[in-house]
Formats: structure tokens, sequence, C-alpha cells
């Protein structure tokens, strides 16, 4: 399996996915720090990508995605944005409301 087709099988298989750098309860930057704990802080569950420990995802998803830059938070198949757009969002209470909406429409694996 190619690169690209890797990332859209994560994109397809995890309604929520935040590809940053390091984990969330290691975070190896201040930018995914911010992202993870504003979608820890929504209560839901989501997957995450380290692109320090892929970096052929981490070459290929920014052309893939035309984003720069990471972390970068994928809702539902489509990017939402990077932190400043994951901040402003959870700040103003929607992102929330996105991830909880997301989260209702996918059982928990334990509950299928």
């Amino acid at each position: 399996m190619d690169t690209i087709e890797k990332i859209k099988t994560q994109i397809s298989e995890n309604p929520i996915l935040l590809y940053m750098k390091g984990s969330p309860k290691f975070p190896s930057c201040g930018f995914s720090a911010q992202a993870s704990q504003a979608l820890m802080n929504c209560g839901e569950p989501f997957a995450y990508v380290d692109i320090l420990q892929n970096p052929d995802i981490r070459a290929e998803l920014p052309k893939y995605a035309n984003w720069p830059t990471f972390p970068q938070l994928w809702v539902d198949g489509e990017l939402i944005g990077g932190c400043d757009i994951i901040l402003e969002m959870f700040q103003q209470g929607e992102l929330k409301a996105l991830i909880d909406e997301t989260a209702a429409k996918y059982p928990k694996k334990d509950e299928a």
C-alpha cells in the first residue's frame, strides 16, 4: 500500500483523527500539545498518527491535504484545519459540537 492509500485508509477508518507530532500524552511540539488538549477536553476518543514515527506520511500528507503544517485534524473524512482553527473552534464551542455529533454517528467499538 502506498503512502497516499495509507493516509486515505486512516482517514476513512477513523472518524476523528489528529495527525500530530508525538502523542496526546507526550506531544513533541507546542501546537500538537494544544490541539490534542483541546480534543481531549471534548471528551470523546480520537485516533492520532505520530508523523515523527511516520516520515512517509509527514512528507505526503501536506500535498494530499493541501495543508502545509501539522497538526491536522480530520473529522468524518474532511480536513478541519490546524492548531489555530482547532483552538478557535474549541473556544467558541464549535469543536465539541462537531466532535459530539461525529462520535454519535459511529458506535463505539465495544458497543457494536
